[in-house]
């Protein structure tokens, strides 16, 4: 038990990385659209997410009440970007290698704490958790890096007439998906490193099966 202290802590920190990977991928804000025109986009911002766009508009409803309209983007619509495509795939990938990793790493730290001295079952399950840790924080990090330099060089998206949206915003910056996708990767990775490191310890009253 005294030497899987770094185990348990990847565990406790892919569980956190996975949950905000699962949060990142759910909301809606990882482009924050400005744009000039309010007359349906009444507040001039929308929100472009990887499976939706949304805005507030005053249009349809009694004076002094907004309503958030959405649209959802479906994998068969040809005018999403390649980067949102790649995010809607990568980030259901990451979400299935993070509960392979934690459920590795359960499996592991159960026979630990139970004292069952079984030295390669311990380790590979250490180490395959590891692996799914590494893997699903590298399929968090290239579709926020990808929709991150996107952002910064405030690329177009070619929205057909019944979204209601520009092609091109006056302006975009990162929504808060890109930052909690950022702290899941690193939260992710360290998980992966740390359950790496494990190392079976050899004693004389050691049972190796």
């Amino acid at each position: 038990v005294s030497t899987s202290h770094l185990q348990l802590a990847a565990f406790a920190l892919g569980t956190v990385g996975w949950i905000l990977c699962t949060v990142s991928m759910g909301i809606v804000e990882w482009r924050v659209w400005h744009v000039d025109n309010t007359t349906i986009i009444s507040s001039g911002i929308a929100w472009v997410g990887i499976w939706k766009v949304c805005f507030i508009s005053y249009l349809h409803v009694s004076p002094g009440y907004e309503e958030q309209f959405c649209h959802k983007l479906s994998g068969y619509d040809s005018f999403i970007p390649h980067e949102i495509y790649a995010a809607q795939g990568l980030l259901l990938i990451a979400m299935c290698m993070g509960l392979l990793g934690l459920s590795a790493t359960v499996f592991a730290l159960r026979n630990v704490y139970m004292g069952i001295t079984h030295k390669t079952l311990i380790t590979r399950f250490f180490l395959v958790g590891g692996f799914f840790y590494i893997l699903a924080g590298l399929c968090v990090l290239i579709p926020v890096s990808w929709n991150f330099y996107s952002v910064t060089h405030n690329q177009s998206i070619a929205f057909p007439p019944s979204y209601y949206m520009p092609s091109s915003p006056a302006a975009q910056e990162a929504g808060a998906a890109i930052p909690i996708g950022i702290v899941a990767v690193i939260l992710l990775l360290l998980s992966g490193t740390f359950s790496l490191s494990y190392r079976f310890p050899v004693t004389a009253n050691t049972i190796m099966k």
